[in-house]
């Protein structure tokens, strides 16, 4: 398939700059992925849609401020978005401007409370770096850091915790899984009382989040990794539903690409820790995911591939095109969609 076939026409002023008050309040499209048919609900209405029995698959993991500004040696600007811890204190960084970042060199941040040493250049231009400091690093970045939002968004962030879900738990994404930010804990805690099960997976979100399609043959492209784990009591829950005929309904394509990451031939899946490069577009086959809640994707983009391989690339362009005309807002602090 060609990288055109998922493009589309896209008013710059439907880029949500900013999240809306209540995060259960944005709006919901309903789409089914057998018939085409679409629905305009609120948020909140998602309850509607789940039955008892059901399993929510949720990601836990929680943003850094991974954004840092700092100064070579020399003088000279520069910013870091840090994207995967490797091991110990070397990180995997996107780094600008990536002509001054060769290996050997050093930048301070923050008047010196923490160093950075450009160890090697990685295969996609990012960086492998070597941070030194004294303390805690987290509590550093919690200092000097700032949330690494994506670039279409120009407005500044007033409040950080808006740009993580109520329930992120382990550090480690340089992008929020904007899916569960719509969810409140009062909302969350409605579905439990419906008898719907919730369960957790971790995908720390890393650089496949802001690299670009570039082959003209969407096959050609090839994922960056992220690394995932999911715990014991979590795939309990999950093959429950599976095995009693109800749905696992996952919230994003993270949570999403987490679970056919390690779902066997009959959906199920277990405890398990790794890394995941999978890449769903149409032609994939699901094997444990029944339903999705997901926000409206960038045009050629790998995550409306993934949506258009579960509802269908039509049915999925079409349901864009409706979102445009009735002026949904898009990307990370847009409206949500269900796609049943």
């Amino acid at each position: 398939m060609e990288l055109s076939e998922f493009n589309y026409y896209l008013p710059e002023e439907l880029i949500a700059q900013t999240p809306i008050d209540k995060r259960d309040e944005s709006r919901l499209m309903v789409l089914d992925r057998k018939t085409g048919e679409i629905e305009h609900k609120v948020f909140k209405d998602i309850i509607d849609y789940l039955r008892p029995g059901d399993c929510l698959v949720r990601n836990n993991t929680k943003v850094i401020p991974a954004r840092l500004y700092g100064k070579k040696d020399t003088g000279a600007n520069v910013e870091f978005v840090l994207l995967k811890n490797l091991e110990g204190d070397i990180w995997e960084a996107m780094v600008r401007p990536g002509n001054k970042l060769h290996k050997g060199a050093k930048v301070i941040f923050g008047k010196g409370i923490l160093q950075a040493e450009i160890l090697e250049t990685l295969q996609d231009g990012t960086r492998k770096v070597k941070f030194t400091y004294e303390g805690i690093f987290n509590e550093i970045l919690d200092q000097i850091g700032l949330m690494p939002l994506p670039p279409y968004i120009h407005e500044s962030l007033k409040d950080n915790d808006r740009y993580q879900t109520v329930y992120a738990k382990y550090e480690g994404s340089a992008a929020a899984p904007t899916a569960g930010l719509h969810f409140t804990k009062e909302l969350l805690n409605e579905i439990e009382k419906k008898g719907i099960q919730i369960a957790n997976v971790t995908l720390h979100v890393g650089i496949g989040t802001f690299r670009p399609v570039k082959e003209k043959n969407i096959e050609d492209h090839h994922m960056h990794t992220e690394h995932y784990y999911i715990k014991k009591e979590d795939a309990e829950k999950i093959n429950s539903a599976k095995l009693s005929g109800n749905r696992v309904i996952a919230v994003g394509t993270t949570s999403c690409r987490t679970l056919e990451t390690v779902a066997d031939d009959k959906g199920l899946v277990k405890e398990c820790e790794g890394d995941t490069g999978i890449y769903i577009y149409p032609g994939y086959k699901f094997k444990c995911l029944d339903g999705l809640i997901t926000n409206f994707h960038l045009p050629e983009s790998t995550l409306l591939m993934l949506v258009s391989a579960l509802a269908g690339k039509d049915h999925i362009m079409k349901a864009y095109e409706e979102a445009v005309k009735e002026k949904y807002r898009f990307f990370s602090f847009g409206d949500a969609m269900f796609i049943k």
